[in-house]
């Protein structure tokens, strides 16, 4: 089964690379081998070796070149997984190519927003609690979406002059959004976290990835329904990605697995990737051929 694994914000496929042998070659690693992915994980446009795409590269345009890309690549049809930016681009690559989407996978089932309309009920106490819970991370969590959506190019400056406020930019949010008491080498190794910041720095595009929120902010396209393709979420141990299934349930019409993991922050493919790796292929097992 192919699977297209789409990476976040300040990531890239380093994440990815633990991940990636436990998916392909599961045998290898004490799994079945009848559990085995193709695995494509590519860099957004922006990101790394994406380079630095023109205006208008807005996420749903991204979800359109993976498309492209899958094509290309002899996959007509493909499982799809992402968090952060990885899971608004999937998300709309089940909106505007569901007949090729076999099934996807969320981290963050915040996106796309909940469909309003005369059928909704009053908001529930999990769910105001939830969006009171934004609002607080909105406060004290949600400069850099402001600054990045609005002003990009004006901190890209700052990031492209100096390594250590690159780092301090990109690392504070690995700390943040894994263990806010801010014990990061429990979790990651040093090697890996000065991989994904080597590759912004010498690629240069740490302005170039920022602009995503830029031009997410102008996208004049919005998702007006739910999304139809069977669905997997799987909730981290970061509060702001765990909404209610109920809510959930308002951007997503057809939700097959959901399940809250023992361990792993915003970053957990490098964090738990046995344990991501082990979800994933539970969750897709049944849409492989022969599957119910």
């Amino acid at each position: 089964m192919p699977l297209l694994i789409t990476h976040g914000w300040p990531s890239s496929f380093v994440e990815m690379l633990a991940l990636i042998p436990l998916l392909a070659d599961p045998g290898a690693y004490g799994g079945d081998p009848a559990d085995a992915f193709d695995v494509i994980v590519p860099s957004v446009p922006g990101f790394g070796f994406s380079d630095r795409p023109g205006r208008g590269m807005r996420r749903s345009r991204v979800a359109g070149l993976w498309a492209r890309l899958l094509e290309r690549l002899g996959y007509t049809r493909y499982a799809a997984h992402g968090n952060d930016i990885g899971a608004v681009i999937t998300g709309w690559l089940a909106v505007d190519a569901p007949e090729r989407v076999i099934a996807l996978h969320t981290l963050m089932p915040t996106f796309p927003p909940p469909m309003i309309g005369p059928d909704v009920r009053p908001l529930t106490e999990s769910k105001q609690a939830f969006a009171e819970l934004q609002g607080r991370w909105q406060q004290e969590e949600g400069s850099y979406n402001l600054i990045q959506e609005t002003r990009p190019q004006t901190l890209g400056y700052g990031l492209h002059d100096s390594p250590v406020g690159l780092a301090a930019w990109i690392v504070e949010k690995w700390r943040a959004w894994t263990d806010p008491a801010g014990d990061l080498g429990h979790y990651f190794a040093k090697d890996l976290l000065l991989a994904n910041l080597t590759l912004y720095w010498v690629t240069g595009t740490a302005n170039a990835a920022n602009r995503s929120y830029y031009e997410r902010a102008r996208d004049p396209r919005r998702i007006t329904t739910r999304i139809t393709v069977p669905t997997g979420v799987a909730l981290t141990t970061e509060p702001i990605q765990c909404p209610p299934r109920e809510r959930a349930e308002r951007s997503y019409a057809d939700i097959r697995r959901w399940v809250e993991l023992p361990r792993g922050g915003h970053f957990v493919a490098a964090e738990a990737p046995e344990l991501l790796a082990e979800e994933l292929r539970t969750f897709f097992r049944p849409f492989r051929i022969g599957g119910v």
